[in-house]
C-alpha cells in the first residue's frame, strides 16, 4: 500500500480552506503574486479609496507602494503591514493605505495559492501560501506521511537562505506538516526546530491532523487574529515571536474577565512555559479595551525584577520604572502611560504614605488592571491587602508556575487571594509538547560518614571535588554551565574556600544577600537560615568579587552590588560570545527562582528543599536550547527523594509524573544495549557499512546508528556512565569508527566546496514523490557529534598548530579543511580560508616556520586583513559586472556591518541610477542584493 503523497495532501489541504471561505487564486510567477497583491489592497481599501473618488491606485502610484514595503529587515517589514501608509496620490490627495486590519481581523481579504515560484538564488516553488490583503502572511511547506516533521522545518531554512525577498519577506508565520504531525512558528529563522509549535485546544490537547489544525487554527478569524494580536515584536532583538497557544488562552480569558466582569483569577503555567511574554500581552491588550485606564504589571524582588525589566523592554520601550524614586511612579501613575512596571514595594509607599498617595487621587477612582509576576510571596503579605484597599476600581491577576494549595501553605492559599484558575498549563503538558525539559534527578551517596554534621569538613572537600571531577561530564566539556544551591551564607563561603584551595580549571563565582534583611524567597527555598554577621559578610563578599575582578577584569565592590549581580546574570546566560562566561556559581536563595538562563542545564543541591521552592529551583535547568540538551540535570547531596516525588505530584495536579523525571541509569543503559543488539544484527563491524551499495541501504543504516547516537547522548550525562564499561554492548571505539562512517554519509566527500551559484537553477522537482524516505530526508542530529565550538578563534589554533616539516603535513591542512565543511556556519568559508593558507603558508613555508619560532606569526591580523582584501576584491567585481558604483555597495556593507542590518535604499538609489526600465532596474535591485548577502555571508567573520 503506497502512502499518501504530498500532492495529495496539498491537494487536500486547499480543499478544505477554500470550504472554510478561502478565495482560490493561482499565482504561478512573482509577477502575478504584485498583480493580484494591487488588486487585493485596493479591495481592502475600497472606503478610503472612495473618500478620495478613486476606486484603484495608479501604476505610478502602486510603485510607490512596492518601494515602502521593499526596504528595512524582516522586523521591520513586520512593522510596516501593521501601520498605515501616507500616500500622496498623483492629483495631489492623500490616502492613507492599510495593509492589515488590526482590529476587525476578520475584515480582511484571505486567499490560498499553491506552487508559487520565486527566483532567488535558486527558483523555488512553495506548497501553500495563505495571503492575507494580497500579502503572502502564512506559509505552509509540506510533507508526505512517513516523513520526518524536521525535514519540512529543514525545507524552509533553505528557503530562508536561498530564495525569500520581495512580498515572501512579509511572511508572518509557517506552517509544517506530515499530514499526521503539524507544527507552527514565526518567521524568525535563527530559533530551530525546538521552537516550534503544536496548536491546542484550551485544554492542551493538540491538534496534529493537518486537518484538524486547519479548521481551528486556520480559520479566517482565528488566523486573522493570530496575526493581529498574537504576533509580538521583539524591539531587543529585533525578531517575531508567535504567541503558542496556552499564552493564547490565558490571555483571551483575562482580557475576558477584563470586559465582562470585576472577578480576579489567576493562570497557572508552568515554570519556563515563558510566563513573560504572556503577561506582557495580557497587559498590552488590556490596555487597549475601553474603560480601562492604567495596567499595572508589579513584581517583586530584586533578581526578578532586573530581568523582568529587560524582557519588557524588549516588548515595550519605556514602560519599566526603573528607579527607586518613588516619585517617578507617581508621576507615571498620573501620567499618560497605559503600561507601567514597578515593584510592589514601591507601590506599597505610593499608597501607605501621605505625602504620596495625595498624588494618587484622581488615578484612585480610575479603572487599574494590576498584573502580579509570580503570585506568591509578598502579594500575600501587608503589601497587598494595602493595595486592594487604596484602588477603589482595581481588577488583578496572578502568574505563577507553582501555586500554592493547602499542602504546601503557611496561611493563605493562591485562589484565596487572587480567585479562579483562569488556564491551568502544568509540567506534564509542557514536557509532552517539548516547550521545557524533564529532570534527571541523581542523588550522591559520598564515602564520608558524616553523620548530621552537614558543614562537616571531609564530607564538604568530597562533595567540592566530585563536582570538579565530574563537571564535564554533566556540562557537556563546558558547553552549558550550573549552579550549586548552598543552604546558608556561611555554607557557601566555606565552601568557595575549598572550590578555592583545589585550584580548579574551571571559573567559578557566588553570589548571596549579605544585609541582614527578610527575603523573601527564604519560604519559597528552605526555613530563614540567617546570614554571617554583616560586617564579616560583606568583607567576604568582597572578598569574593576582588576574585571575579581579577577574572573577568572587573571592578565591583559592595557598594555596587547591583552591577556585580547584573554581571554575574550575563555571564551565566553566555550569550554574548565577547563576555568570558561563569562555568559555576555558588548560591543560596538568589538565581533559584525567576533566573531564565537556556545555557544552564545542571544544578547542584546541598540544602533542603520543598514544594514550590524545589520545583522553582529545578527549573532553573530545564529550558529548551538544542537537540544536546535533552534534559535539566539535578545532583542532590542530600536525601531529598520523597521532597522531589511529593513536588512533582503536587504540581502535576496529582498525575502520573513519568514524564518528568528521567528514568534511572540501569533502564537508560539497558536501552542502549537493546539498540546495539538490533544494529549488530545487520552491521556487525565497521568494514559492513562499506558494503552498503543503494542510497536506502545507507538510510537504513543512518536511522539505526541515530538512535544510538540520541541514547549516548542521553546516557552520558549520568553520573554513573564510564565509556570503559564492559557491560556496554559497544565499545567507546566501536562508537567513534560508525561515527566516521556515518558523517561520511551525512556530510558526502569531503572536499572544499565550489564558489555559491548565482545562476538561477531550475526549480524543485516537484510531485515526484519516492515511496520512501531519502538520505536528503533526513536529519543527521550532527550537533549531537560536535564536541568543539568551531569559529574563528578554534581554526586559527588549528592553523598554528600546523607543522609545516610533518610528513603529513597534507593530512593536517586537509583536516582543517574538513572541520569547517562539517560545520554549517563555517562551511561556506572553507575555500576562503583554503586561500588563506595557501598565500600564508604554503607560498612561504620558511618565512611562516620563523614567524611561528619567533611569536611574531599574529595570525588573526594576517587573516582580517586577507579578509578585507578579498571582501573589496569580491565588491569591486561585482560593481564591475553590474556597472554600479562601488563606493554606494561598500557603504551598503559598511552600515550593515555597523547597524546589523541591511539599508536597502543605499543600493536602490545606486540602481536608479542607471539607464533602464521599472521592470529591469527591479531584477537588477533583487539580483544586487542576492551577490551582496553572498558577499556578507562568505567575508563577515562575527
Amino acid at each position: 500500500m503506497t502512502t499518501q503523497s504530498e500532492l495529495v495532501l496539498e491537494n487536500g489541504l486547499i480543499n478544505t480552506l477554500v470550504g472554510m471561505g478561502y478565495e482560490r487564486v493561482v499565482l504561478k510567477e512573482e509577477e502575478n503574486l504584485y498583480t493580484n497583491f494591487k488588486r487585493q489592497l485596493e479591495k481592502h481599501n475600497q472606503k478610503r479609496l472612495a473618500q478620495i473618488g478613486r476606486t484603484e491606485f495608479t501604476d505610478k502610484e502602486f510603485e510607490r507602494i512596492r518601494i515602502h514595503l521593499e526596504g528595512g529587515t524582516r522586523f521591520e517589514k513586520a512593522k510596516k503591514i501593521r501601520d498605515l501608509f501616507p500616500l500622496d496620490t498623483e492629483d495631489g490627495q492623500r490616502v492613507w493605505v492599510e495593509f492589515l486590519n488590526k482590529h476587525k481581523w476578520c475584515q480582511n481579504e484571505f486567499q490560498v495559492a499553491n506552487q508559487i515560484t520565486v527566483e532567488g538564488r535558486r527558483a523555488c516553488r512553495y506548497d501553500v501560501t495563505i495571503l492575507i490583503n494580497g500579502l503572502p502572511l502564512v506559509q505552509l511547506e509540506l510533507k508526505k506521511r512517513g516523513l520526518e516533521l524536521r525535514v519540512a522545518y529543514d525545507q524552509i531554512q533553505k528557503y530562508h537562505k536561498i530564495s525569500y525577498n520581495g512580498l515572501f519577506d512579509y511572511i508572518q508565520l509557517f506552517v509544517i506538516s506530515n499530514g499526521v504531525n503539524t507544527r507552527y512558528f514565526a518567521n524568525n529563522p535563527n530559533l530551530g526546530y525546538k521552537f516550534t509549535f503544536n496548536w491546542t485546544d484550551a485544554d492542551n490537547t493538540p491538534y496534529n491532523d493537518l486537518n484538524q489544525f486547519a479548521n481551528n487554527f486556520l480559520e479566517k478569524c482565528g488566523l486573522g487574529k493570530m496575526i493581529s494580536k498574537y504576533i509580538v515584536l521583539n524591539e531587543s532583538d529585533k525578531v517575531l515571536m508567535a504567541l503558542r497557544p496556552y499564552q493564547y488562552y490565558a490571555v483571551e480569558r483575562i482580557l475576558d474577565r477584563v470586559e465582562n466582569s470585576t472577578k480576579n483569577g489567576y493562570v497557572w503555567h508552568t515554570t519556563g512555559a515563558g510566563k513573560t511574554l504572556t503577561s506582557f500581552k495580557a497587559a498590552q491588550l488590556a490596555s487597549e479595551l475601553d474603560g480601562v485606564d492604567k495596567v499595572v504589571f508589579v513584581v517583586d524582588r530584586r533578581d526578578l525584577d532586573t530581568q523582568t525589566q529587560a524582557e519588557y523592554e524588549a516588548f515595550e520601550k519605556g514602560a519599566v520604572d526603573g528607579t527607586d524614586n518613588t516619585f517617578e511612579l507617581i508621576r507615571r501613575l498620573g501620567g499618560d502611560s497605559k503600561i507601567i512596571i514597578t515593584t510592589i514595594q514601591k507601590l506599597n509607599n505610593a499608597v501607605t504614605r501621605d505625602r504620596y498617595n495625595k498624588h494618587l487621587q484622581k488615578v484612585r477612582d480610575q479603572k487599574v488592571v494590576m498584573i502580579f509576576d509570580e503570585c506568591h510571596r509578598s502579594q500575600f503579605g501587608d503589601s497587598h491587602r494595602n493595595i486592594k484597599r487604596f484602588f477603589n476600581n482595581l481588577q488583578f491577576f496572578g502568574f505563577t508556575g507553582t501555586p500554592i494549595f493547602a499542602e504546601n501553605a503557611h496561611e493563605h492559599t493562591t485562589a484565596e487571594i487572587f480567585g479562579d484558575c483562569l488556564h491551568r498549563y502544568l509540567i506534564k503538558d509542557a514536557i509532552a509538547d517539548e516547550n521545557v525539559l524533564g529532570f534527571l534527578v541523581e542523588y550522591y551517596k559520598g564515602k564520608n560518614e558524616s553523620g548530621d554534621d552537614l558543614m562537616n569538613d571531609v564530607r564538604m572537600q568530597e562533595i567540592a571535588k566530585f563536582i570538579l571531577a565530574n563537571f564535564n561530564k554533566s556540562t557537556y566539556d563546558g558547553e552549558y554551565n550550573a549552579v550549586f544551591a548552598t543552604q546558608s551564607v556561611a555554607a557557601l563561603l566555606k565552601y568557595y574556600q575549598i572550590f578555592k584551595s583545589l585550584n580548579p580549571s574551571i571559573r567559578i563565582g557566588a553570589v548571596f544577600t549579605y544585609a541582614a534583611n527578610s527575603n523573601q524567597d527564604d519560604e519559597l527555598t528552605g526555613t530563614n537560615q540567617g546570614f554571617a554577621n554583616d560586617a564579616v559578610a560583606a568583607d567576604e563578599l568582597q572578598s569574593i568579587m576582588n576574585d571575579y575582578n581579577d577574572m573577568f577584569g572587573t571592578s565591583f565592590t559592595t557598594e555596587n552590588f547591583g552591577l556585580y549581580y547584573d554581571d554575574v546574570n550575563k555571564r551565566m546566560k553566555k550569550k554574548n560570545p565577547e563576555m568570558a562566561s561563569l562555568d559555576l556559581l555558588l548560591v543560596v536563595n538568589m538565581f533559584l527562582t525567576g533566573f531564565d538562563a537556556k545555557k544552564l542545564n545542571t544544578l547542584y543541591v546541598d540544602k533542603n528543599l520543598e514544594y514550590h521552592g524545589l520545583v522553582q529551583a529545578f527549573s532553573r535547568t530545564n529550558r529548551v536550547l538544542n537537540e544536546k540538551k535533552r534534559f535539566g540535570k539535578v545532583v542532590c547531596f542530600r536525601d531529598l527523594k520523597n521532597n522531589v516525588d511529593a513536588a512533582i505530584k503536587l504540581f502535576s495536579n496529582n498525575q502520573p509524573n513519568e514524564f518528568i523525571i528521567r528514568e534511572p541509569f540501569d533502564k537508560v543503559k539497558s536501552e542502549l544495549n537493546e539498540l546495539v543488539v538490533k544494529f549488530k544484527e545487520k552491521y556487525p563491524d565497521v568494514q559492513s557499512v562499506d558494503g552498503l551499495q543503494s542510497e536506502y541501504e545507507r538510510r537504513d543504516f543512518v536511522l539505526a546508528f541515530r538512535d544510538i547516537i540520541k541514547k549516548r547522548s542521553e546516557i552520558q550525562v549520568y553520573e554513573d556512565f564510564d565509556a570503559e564499561d564492559q557491560t556496554l554492548l559497544m565499545s567507546d571505539q566501536e562508537f567513534m569508527d560508525f561515527r566516521s562512517k556515518y558523517l561520511d554519509i551525512a556530510v558526502g566527500p569531503i572536499k572544499p566546496p565550489p564558489e555559491p551559484s548565482l545562476v538561477a537553477e531550475p526549480p524543485v522537482s516537484y510531485g515526484e514523490n519516492e515511496e520512501s524516505p531519502t538520505l536528503e530526508d533526513i536529519d543527521f542530529c550532527l550537533e549531537l557529534l560536535r564536541s568543539d565550538v568551531i569559529n574563528v578563534a578554534y581554526i586559527l589554533e588549528l592553523i598554528s598548530d600546523l607543522d609545516i616539516n610533518s610528513e603529513d603535513y597534507a593530512q593536517q591542512r586537509q583536516s582543517i579543511l574538513d572541520t569547517m565543511i562539517k560545520d554549517a556556519g563555517m562551511r561556506n568559508k572553507t575555500k576562503l580560508v583554503d586561500e588563506f593558507m595557501r598565500e600564508n603558508i604554503d607560498n612561504d613555508k620558511e618565512a611562516f616556520a620563523r614567524a611561528k619560532a619567533d611569536g611574531t606569526i599574529d595570525l588573526e591580523s594576517r587573516l582580517s586583513a586577507f579578509v578585507t582584501r578579498k571582501r573589496g576584491e569580491a565588491v569591486q567585481g561585482l560593481a564591475e559586472e553590474e556597472a554600479l558604483d562601488e563606493g554606494a555597495l561598500q557603504q551598503f556593507l559598511t552600515e550593515y556591518d555597523y547597524l546589523k542590518r541591511e539599508k536597502l535604499e543605499i543600493v536602490q538609489e545606486a540602481v536608479r541610477k542607471k539607464k533602464a526600465g521599472i521592470v529591469e532596474r527591479r531584477s537588477i535591485l533583487d539580483r544586487v542584493v542576492r551577490k551582496l548577502r553572498t558577499i556578507m555571508d562568505i567575508y563577515n567573520w562575527d
